[in-house]
């Protein structure tokens, strides 16, 4: 798809720790992120999307150790499954960026600590405190419900004292507090702004950027302290420039970053600890951060205990791509959490995908083939174009309600199909031609809107079409002079 570049859009995930197989939660996360790269590519801008692994951390030094591996391996084996599944969910994005790569990240990395040193925003001291292996952080006690974490209560909180390296953060806190109170850090949902700033309402706090080595062995060693290892904020946050080149000014193309779209739990380190190192090392903060919620199972957070932990690689040998990409993103409003079933995933396919637009592009070739050999040249807008609402599907997008974009993108498939009901082609033999080509042209524009979505459907459209992939600019009435279609497998299989 020949595109003319216009303005950049940088666009990252949250680099999920690679301490195990990843789950639908994270799924529901590239597939959003995905529709936002895609939607911003066929608005004609220079996009770029970065994902990736967290790989160093306790979690998964204290895992490998357990299955007596090296962490290396440990994390070679569950980075290469993440990388599997933006293969699996046809994932746009232009990198993949691990933390352990020596070549790509560790130079930026080892580059901002020295500044922050420099600019006396890291010291050492020593530090008792509870220690979450889950968070990768130290938590206080009030954060604690009955001697456990709140994100996770399976997980021994540990006392830990040991001299360690910190970042200045709270230097920063009144700043940070003052950029998301005027939306010049911009956090979407707004109730995720508020929740934000009710968080930090007495301060944020410095934090620890380092592990005694006895402790920690695996990570960035610190620039002259061989005692001592980076800690995961310190680390991990920079991939985010690290991605796009960085130390090489080449990074300066993309950034700063566009949206950071990040889980509900990974709010407060991107909106606090990670404005916090860019405000020290005097680098433009990310113009939004987007905060999506849970998928739920059956009302319950998913957990091996209960056994209701949704793989996504395993989901998608047993079902199309699209179709779960499809779900994910109409029946998980965004910003909120949402609840996941295969029973609901089924509905969703035989209900929407199958009846709705499998239904039109079936119908509407037959008929094309039946009456006119494939061939019909352009012919008058009969009324049917007006019943997109196209202004408020830019809007949806805009807000970052993804949900609802896709909802108002199937009440046009829905007007289109009411369309052919009323006008009834197989009967009506005098305005045939026009009812047909305005059917066309309908699935050529739905073809446009629905590749954020779900792209191999959309492709599938164009293919039957006879057509290229269109723009957001082509989504306008009358512009194929002349369809020569050919009806193709049909687009959705139903299942019991």
């Amino acid at each position: 798809m020949q595109i003319k570049m216009k303005n950049k859009f940088y666009i990252t995930t949250t680099i999920p720790y690679s301490n195990a197989e990843p789950h639908i939660g994270f799924a529901l996360e590239i597939v959003q992120a995905d529709v936002l790269a895609r939607w911003h590519s066929i608005l004609g801008e220079n996009v770029f999307f970065l994902t990736g692994t967290d790989e160093h951390g306790s979690k998964n030094y204290q895992t490998a150790k357990k299955e007596g591996i090296s962490p290396q391996k440990f994390v070679d084996r569950n980075s290469k499954k993440f990388k599997e599944l933006t293969k699996v969910l046809n994932i746009s994005n232009n990198y993949f960026i691990r933390t352990t790569d020596k070549k790509k990240h560790w130079p930026g990395v080892i580059k901002i600590w020295k500044i922050l040193e420099k600019n006396g925003d890291i010291y050492k001291k020593k530090y008792e405190g509870n220690y979450c292996s889950g968070c990768e952080r130290f938590i206080t006690d009030k954060e604690l419900i009955d001697g456990k974490c709140q994100d996770h209560p399976n997980i021994e909180i540990k006392n830990i004292s040991e001299e360690n390296y910190f970042f200045r953060l709270s230097k920063y806190s009144d700043k940070i507090r003052e950029l998301v109170k005027k939306d010049r850090l911009l956090i979407v949902p707004e109730k995720w702004k508020n929740d934000f700033l009710g968080l930090i309402k007495n301060g944020l706090t410095d934090v620890s950027f380092s592990r005694e080595k006895k402790h920690l062995p695996w990570g960035v060693p610190i620039p002259g302290d061989k005692d001592q290892i980076m800690y995961v904020w310190g680390d991990a946050l920079n991939n985010y420039l690290t991605g796009i080149g960085y130390p090489d000014i080449k990074y300066k193309k993309y950034w700063p970053a566009d949206v950071h779209l990040v889980g509900k739990d990974m709010l407060r380190f991107h909106a606090g600890i990670w404005p916090g190192m860019l405000l020290s090392i005097n680098l433009p903060l990310p113009k939004k951060i987007a905060v999506h919620g849970f998928i739920v199972v059956g009302g319950q957070k998913m957990s091996k205990s209960l056994g209701n932990i949704v793989a996504p690689l395993k989901l998608a040998k047993e079902y199309p791509i699209d179709v779960i990409r499809y779900y994910l993103i109409r029946h998980i409003p965004f910003g909120d959490d949402g609840d996941f079933s295969e029973q609901k995933l089924k509905n969703s396919l035989n209900n929407e995908l199958a009846n709705d637009l499998g239904n039109l592009l079936s119908r509407t070739l037959t008929l094309c083939e039946k009456y006119f050999k494939g061939n019909l040249k352009k012919q008058k807008d009969d009324g049917l174009f007006k019943k997109l609402k196209f202004v408020k599907v830019k809007k949806y997008f805009d807000t970052y309600e993804l949900h609802n974009a896709l909802g108002e993108i199937w009440n046009f498939v829905r007007e289109s199909n009411k369309y052919v009901n009323k006008n009834e082609p197989w009967k009506n033999e005098k305005n045939r031609d026009v009812v047909l080509y305005n059917l066309l042209e309908s699935l050529r524009i739905i073809s446009i809107l629905i590749w954020p979505f779900i792209p191999e459907t959309s492709e599938k459209i164009c293919k039957q079409l006879g057509i290229k992939q269109g723009l957001v600019k082509d989504i306008k009435f009358g512009l194929v002079s002349n369809y020569n279609v050919k009806k193709g497998e049909i687009l959705f299989k139903k299942l019991k």
